[in-house]
């Protein structure tokens, strides 16, 4: 277990309700936007997705990065915190919200498992802050490799969907500073990152000790 990135598993993730459509979008296409009114909430099926706010002064920071079995878009107030994209070609489930709040109104299991979405979204929240606070470079780095293995359910190698950059914006470092771990992780043989995005985690243990 890390500290960046306790564990804390949702339900597993069927097809959220009967109801939706099923909707795809292009890589770099924006699924929703930051400030706009909920009245879609998402399941990601198939493809990978960046959430990102855009805060004052131009900055981008990449709240999360999602799975297929996620769901996108279950906020507490009237606007999506968020703007969410395809970093891949994605398929998505489409639930308008009014759906969904009829639904769950007549069955608990349905109102249970949307508390307990909403709850692993809160308990990954506050891991990253965490993180983000008592971390430094190497460990934030093998903390998101690590993680990204296990929730994409990754082998020991796999393939980033998200840029370099995307990584310095979700871990508050630079990408001179993400490009310089990672060669580092590499050079004491942790890792080896030689393709752009391809990765192989060669020692899985060791990346794990850095980030407890």
């Amino acid at each position: 277990m890390t500290l960046a990135f306790a564990k804390f598993d949702p339900p597993p993730s069927p097809t959220l309700v009967p109801a939706g459509v099923s909707i795809r979008r292009a890589t770099g296409e924006e699924i929703f936007a930051q400030g706009e009114a909920v009245d879609t909430v998402y399941q990601l099926l198939a493809g990978a997705v960046r959430t990102y706010r855009l805060l004052g002064d131009g900055r981008r920071h990449v709240c999360d990065f999602h799975v297929p079995g996620d769901v996108l878009g279950l906020e507490p107030g009237g606007e999506y915190a968020c703007s969410a994209e395809g970093m891949t070609d994605v398929i998505m489930l489409a639930i308008p919200v009014a759906t969904l709040r009829r639904l769950s109104a007549h069955d608990p299991l349905l109102g249970q498992r949307l508390l307990s979405i909403a709850s692993h979204g809160l308990q990954r929240s506050q891991n990253h802050a965490t993180m983000l606070a008592r971390l430094g470079a190497v460990e934030r780095v093998a903390a998101f490799l690590i993680d990204f293995a296990q929730r994409f359910d990754a082998d020991d190698e796999f393939d980033l969907p998200m840029t370099r950059q995307d990584i310095a914006d979700y871990l508050g470092l630079t990408i001179h500073t993400v490009s310089r771990t990672l060669s580092h992780l590499q050079d004491q043989g942790l890792i080896d990152a030689r393709a752009s995005r391809r990765v192989r985690l060669r020692r899985q243990d060791e990346l794990l000790g850095l980030c407890a």
